[in-house]
C-alpha cells in the first residue's frame, strides 16, 4: 500500500517511515501540509497519516480536503493534544483514526494496516490463490504450506499482483504502489524485483510476464 506521512517533527516522522517501509509499505513523508496538498493532487494513498499541528497548513485543513474531495483515503490524524474533546473534534473532521504522541510504532503501524483494510481502499486481510498465501497483517507469505522469506519490497510487489484480480499490472503500475516518490521511473528494480520474486515462489509459475505490457498473477 502507498501511505503519505506529514509532520513537521522531521526526525519523527522520518523514523516512522523507515519502520513502516519494512512492512512493505510505500512511504512518502513530507513535512509542512502544503507539501502533503501537493502530494494528494498527483498520487493516490490508501492512508494518510496527518499531524493535526503543522504550521501553515495545518493536519485539520488537510484531513479536511482529502474528505471533501472524496478520494477515499484513509485518515489517521497524529497530535500531541489527547484529551476527549480533542479526539472528538478529529473525529468531527472526517478523519478515521486517532492517535496521541508519543506513541508506540507498532500501534501506529497497526492503525495503518487496519485502515488500509477498509472498504473501499481496503482489501481481504489474507490473500489465498494458486497455493500462495499471503497474510498481510502478520507480514508472512507462503507457498503449499512452505514459507517463503521475502524483502519486504517483494512482499509489497507481491501484493499488488495478487490484489490485481488477475488483471496485467503494468511495470509503471508496480512502481507507483510498491515505491515510493523517490523511485527512480526508469529503473530496473521492478524486474529485477519480479525475477527473485519468481524464483522464489518456485514451480509452476504463477507470474507471468505479457510482453509490453506487465505482469499478470494466476495459474
Amino acid at each position: 500500500m502507498r501511505v503519505l506521512l506529514a509532520d513537521d517533527e522531521r526526525l519523527l516522522a522520518d523514523t516512522v517511515a523507515e519502520g513502516l517501509r519494512k512492512l512493505s509499505m510505500a512511504v512518502d513523508v513530507c513535512y509542512d501540509g502544503e507539501a502533503a496538498l501537493e502530494r494528494l493532487g498527483v498520487n493516490q494513498y490508501a492512508v494518510a497519516v496527518l499531524d493535526r499541528d503543522m504550521p501553515g497548513r495545518t493536519g485539520d485543513e488537510v484531513c479536511r480536503w482529502i474528505v471533501q474531495s472524496e478520494l477515499g483515503t484513509r485518515i489517521l490524524i497524529l497530535t500531541a493534544a489527547g484529551g476527549i474533546r480533542d479526539r472528538v473534534d478529529g473525529f468531527g473532521l472526517g478523519a478515521d483514526d486517532y492517535l496521541t504522541k508519543p506513541f508506540a510504532f507498532a500501534e501506529l503501524a497497526a492503525r495503518v494496516q487496519a485502515l488500509a483494510r477498509r472498504p473501499p481502499s481496503g482489501f481481504a486481510p489474507v490473500l489465498d490463490e494458486h497455493g500462495v498465501v499471503l497474510d498481510v497483517p502478520r507480514h508472512r507469505a507462503s507457498r503449499d504450506g512452505e514459507l517463503l522469506d521475502l524483502t519486504p519490497k517483494e512482499f509489497a510487489v507481491l501484493s499488488v499482483l495478487m490484489r490485481s484480480g488477475g488483471q496485467v499490472v503494468s511495470a509503471e503500475t508496480l512502481l507507483e504502489q510498491a515505491w515510493d516518490e523517490h523511485a527512480d521511473p526508469f529503473t530496473n528494480a521492478v524486474r529485477v524485483a519480479v525475477m527473485t520474486l519468481r524464483r522464489k515462489l518456485g514451480d509452476p509459475p504463477v507470474i507471468h510476464t505479457v510482453p509490453r505490457v506487465g505482469y499478470r498473477f494466476g495459474g
